[in-house]
């Protein structure tokens, strides 16, 4: 199946702990807690904060900022080698009749 023009199928999914490697966050590692491949972007635990502002509501009758976190583009985002704990890129590997993502520089199962 071909994805949009523009787009691209991301190996990066909800749960898999990553490293910003570039932007203004380079260095940043977490988890990633949303995907949106529709938009090549990926929110990560801690990274990207943002104050928003929030009307009142029921459960927050006072309104005000909150913080949180921002999509990141995923270009700017490698998995952690479970091995290593250095960044990597995903590979896919065939086994029997699954097909599982692996770490390209170790071989590493990425799914658990």
């Amino acid at each position: 199946m071909a994805a949009k023009q523009g787009t691209y199928k991301l190996r990066l999914r909800k749960g898999d702990l990553v490293r910003v490697v570039s932007g203004s966050h380079k260095g940043s590692e977490g988890k990633i807690l949303a995907v949106y491949p529709e938009a090549n972007r990926v929110v990560i635990e801690n990274v990207n904060f943002i104050k928003k502002a929030q009307r009142p509501t029921q459960d927050n009758p006072r309104g005000g900022y909150i913080e949180r976190e921002a999509p990141v583009h995923a270009s700017n985002v490698q998995i952690l080698d479970p091995q290593t704990n250095k960044p990597s890129r995903v590979a896919y590997k065939i086994e029997g009749s699954s097909k599982i993502r692996v770490s390209s520089k170790t071989g590493a199962h990425l799914d658990d």
